[in-house]
């Protein structure tokens, strides 16, 4: 079993920053691709930022320059520094985590419950 749990979300003023944390656990071996979505209210969940075990990594176009995502495969956690935030940025940020490998097989597609983050003057 492999679970996924956000933190580091909270309420941030415009021009403010944020750091959310990913941290998996379980029987892991090693996870592959890692994401970063988010689901304003009434907007569909988007990707945000995505690193590949390799450490190469990609961004939504409008949090590039912005946003930095990076990983620690030794504690199996994944980051978001989020900088210069501003209202469109409020939402839930999840993590997600398509392919991973544990003693048990391949597992497909964990997510964590998510994390509020609200940018607010």
């Amino acid at each position: 079993q492999v679970q996924l749990v956000e933190s580091g979300g909270g309420l941030v003023q415009p021009g403010g920053s944020l750091r959310l944390t990913c941290a998996a656990s379980g029987d892991i071996i090693s996870i592959n691709d890692m994401y970063w979505y988010r689901e304003a209210p009434g907007k569909e969940r988007e990707m945000v930022a995505a690193i590949t075990r390799e450490g190469r990594d990609m961004y939504l176009d409008s949090v590039k320059g912005r946003f930095t995502i990076s990983r620690d495969d030794a504690k199996n956690m994944v980051y978001l520094r989020m900088n210069s935030l501003n209202t469109e940025d409020t939402a839930v940020y999840y993590c997600n985590a398509p392919t991973v490998a544990t003693f048990q097989g391949i597992r497909y597609d964990y997510w964590g419950p998510g994390t509020q983050v609200t940018v607010s003057s």
